[in-house]
């Protein structure tokens, strides 16, 4: 396997000193095919997702485009900055900010109202454990976790409450029926 460099650095090391700089600075050829994330200075790299992935955030997307406020917006992809020391850089499926036309590279925990996150083969530990402790210690009121391989596809909306969060809705026969954030009901299929 060739090792790739980022300023005489390998691009997965196991050093845990990466940095935010450090990561935004890498070349897209180093990372085109795959998310890389940052946490505590270590990197998080895992594939792009597949199309069945793909083709259930827009399913999402499409549901929720009409119940979504106008003072927030529903963004795929984005890159979300936590904590005050900048050592954490994650990349959910789906985010509803609350900065509406922001234009960065990255948002702050502070600008995100809902993140969602698609469970794979490949992220599933990850998504359920790791990214939702760190969303709820970044103090993001809603968690969506979406889980596709179930039959048919399961999903738990939670909000935060202290310092975890609670399951407010979960699905049923591959239907999701929120009150909150806002109304919605939700097909998985």
């Amino acid at each position: 396997m060739a090792v790739s460099m980022h300023r005489g650095r390998e691009m997965v090391g196991l050093d845990n000193s990466w940095t935010l700089d450090d990561v935004l600075a890498l070349p897209e050829d180093q990372t085109t095919g795959q998310r890389v994330e940052l946490v505590d200075g270590a990197l998080l790299v895992s594939p792009w997702p597949r199309v069945g992935h793909q083709r259930m955030l827009s399913t999402l997307q499409r549901q929720l485009h009409p119940v979504v406020p106008s003072v927030l917006e529903m963004l795929p992809g984005v890159n979300i900055v936590l904590g005050h020391r900048g050592d954490r850089l994650v990349a959910p499926d789906l985010v509803i900010s609350r900065d509406p036309g922001f234009d960065g590279v990255y948002l702050t925990e502070d600008q995100v109202f809902l993140v969602c996150e698609i469970e794979s083969r490949s992220t599933k530990l990850k998504d359920r454990t790791l990214k939702r402790a760190l969303y709820a210690e970044g103090r993001i009121p809603y968690y969506l976790l979406v889980d596709p391989a179930e039959e048919p596809a399961a999903a738990t909306m939670f909000a935060l409450s202290g310092e975890d969060y609670e399951p407010i809705a979960k699905s049923e026969g591959g239907r999701l029926e929120l009150t909150r954030p806002f109304t919605a009901g939700i097909d998985l299929a």
